[in-house]
């Protein structure tokens, strides 16, 4: 997808609006119409009532203005609830996008998406349907005004124009004064909170080991950064914003003045000298109110720069033909690739091919790249060259929503989310219990479960209590639900027990009778003793890969007892080396 079409993407969400934006001028119209009322009723009790003495002119001026004032009300009733009903809209149009967008941000720079974007469009909506946005429908009408204003005397309409520009000027002073200010204060705010989402997930490891103090010291900084940027912006801003309310009353005192001294002079009424005040005023309301509203102003085209940048970074999957229900047949071609966000490459030109139904483990040193190789294996990260072919198409042609029921993947940090444990296994779909209890059978989590406070649905959320060992085989019956051709295993058996390491051994098993096609992460031989196929990493590079007895045996590897293969990793054990630690385990 092009960048200009990129780019549209808040426009369209916008012009799905435009009704509401039209609706919203035409009340604007009338509203800012009947602002005349006041001065014209003034006008007439000054030049009409007054002169003539009559009551009867007074009561009727007096229930026409009653009445109008009434329909006023009633239309900027409407026009609030039309922005309201706008802004839930756009919303509602731009949220679903937004959230594919963070998802495919997060996969784009290898790292967790945080929630800002959501808190932008809230700001974006807020400012849509709220006061801020009416001042650009009652600006439009300040010339109006004045044009009135020069109608009864030229000085008055030289006084109201020349007041007026000076507002503005005191309205652009601000912006060049507190826009920085306000910018830097939002980059603080976010990074602010960024880090505070990322502690809270190692809150307990940071308690144990004292971290507290220090962890809270470096949010601190941050967070008195945005407070001092924010204080002092506000506090610029609001020296403005007082200056220009009193310069606005300033004026409409002093236009009387003006006007009396015309009055002196027979060159205009008492009607129009009360008038020219009251429509004044009127002229430069919008003005003013642009003044208080700049902070939100600037708040919100903050927001929309940054939902811009990652629609625009992040664009629209392309509508994909559907393929046919794949087979698992895998094919990796001169594949090289890098982290996201990254530049230095971590595979270099792997090239293998398994036929569906094989199962393949990989094994190799810490930081060899075998969790990298399985996130490229399965479309998550990008290739920078070659190609990942799924049943001889390109794995990034498949459409993923279509693909995902045949993907199982289970990686090697477990994330489970808030719902109940059907729900999870269910991936969130439409819950089969006929199905979520044959992947919890095939992973052997099925007895765990019921053994549960709530089974199937006690709901899991953060200190649900779970153990790591629960977690991980409820999310390998999420990877084995439905009918998946292709299942990936990172590490499946980090958290598990002798009786966990049976029921995965058993799970593994089942799925080769399937025809499933497999391929699994660890550094027990337990666990790749039923692989047709070894693959060896380092620094990113094939070193072996064939038949698991034939790389077994290039490595002077000979079967041991179980026992023994637990007690020693097979890649350390094979390569000299002692078992080392980190988030790849040697294999």
């Amino acid at each position: 997808m092009g960048r200009k079409q990129d780019a549209t993407d808040l426009g369209h969400a916008l012009h799905a609006c435009r009704a509401a934006f039209v609706s919203v001028g035409l009340f604007s119209l009338f509203i800012n119409l009947l602002m005349l009322v006041p001065a014209i009723y003034m006008l007439q009790v000054y030049d009409r009532v007054l002169v003539t003495m009559s009551g009867e002119t007074l009561l009727m001026l007096t229930m026409v203005v009653v009445f109008l004032f009434l329909v006023m009300s009633l239309l900027e009733l409407v026009r609030h609830r039309i922005l309201v009903r706008m802004g839930n809209r756009f919303d509602l149009g731009l949220s679903g996008r937004l959230f594919q967008a963070m998802f495919g941000g997060s996969l784009l720079m290898g790292s967790r998406q945080s929630a800002q974007p959501l808190t932008d469009l809230s700001t974006l909506r807020q400012f849509l349907s709220g006061n801020g946005l009416l001042v650009f429908f009652d600006a439009p009408w300040v010339p109006i005004y004045l044009a009135v204003l020069f109608l009864f005397h030229p000085w008055l309409g030289l006084f109201a124009t020349a007041a007026g520009m000076l507002l503005v000027v005191l309205t652009l002073i601000g912006e060049k004064i507190t826009q920085p200010l306000l910018s830097d204060a939002a980059a603080e705010q976010i990074k602010a909170n960024e880090l505070v989402e990322a502690n809270l997930r190692n809150a307990e490891a940071f308690h144990a080991m004292g971290m507290q103090a220090g962890i809270r010291a470096r949010w601190l900084q941050r967070h008195q950064g945005y407070l001092g940027g924010q204080s002092l912006a506000c506090d610029r801003g609001e020296a403005l914003a007082s200056s220009a309310r009193v310069l606005r009353l300033l004026a409409q005192s002093l236009i009387l003045g003006l006007g009396a001294w015309l009055v002196l002079r027979a060159e205009l009424t008492a009607g129009m000298m009360i008038a020219g005040s009251i429509v004044m005023g009127r002229a430069l309301a919008p003005i003013d109110r642009m003044i208080g509203s700049w902070r939100g102003f600037v708040s919100a085209r903050g927001a929309y720069r940054r939902l811009e940048e990652l629609l625009q970074r992040v664009p629209q999957e392309p509508e994909r033909m559907a393929l046919p229900r794949p087979r698992g047949e895998l094919r990796l071609e001169s594949v090289s690739a890098c982290v996201p966000g990254g530049r230095q490459p971590v595979l270099h030109n792997v090239s293998f091919e398994l036929a569906a139904g094989e199962h393949l483990g990989i094994i190799g040193p810490s930081a060899a790249g075998k969790s990298s190789l399985i996130r490229v294996m399965l479309g998550i990260w990008p290739v920078a060259s070659g190609t990942v072919r799924l049943d001889g198409a390109d794995i990034a042609a498949w459409k993923r929503d279509l693909l995902g029921p045949f993907i199982g993947y289970l990686p090697q940090d477990i994330e489970l989310c808030d719902g109940t444990v059907a729900e999870n296994i269910a991936r969130f779909g439409k819950v089969d219990s006929q199905r979520v209890v044959a992947a919890a059978r095939k992973a052997g989590v099925h007895e765990m479960i019921l053994a549960l406070p709530e089974g199937y649905d006690t709901v899991i959320a953060s200190g649900s209590g779970l153990s790591g060992g629960q977690r991980q085989r409820i999310a390998l019956a999420r990877a084995l639900y439905g009918d998946p051709v292709v299942v990936m295993l990172d590490e499946p058996n980090a958290n598990l027990d002798d009786r966990g390491e049976q029921a995965l051994s058993e799970a593994m098993q089942t799925l080769k009778r399937e025809g499933v096609t497999l391929c699994v992460i660890s550094h027990r031989i337990s666990v790749l003793k039923d692989m047709d196929r070894l693959l060896l990493l380092r620094d990113g590079e094939v070193q072996r890969f064939g038949l698991r007895e034939e790389v077994m045996a290039g490595l002077a590897i000979k079967p041991v007892p179980a026992a023994s293969a637990e007690a020693r990793p097979l890649a350390a054990r094979a390569m000299g080396r002692p078992v080392g630690g980190g988030n790849e385990h040697c294999a």
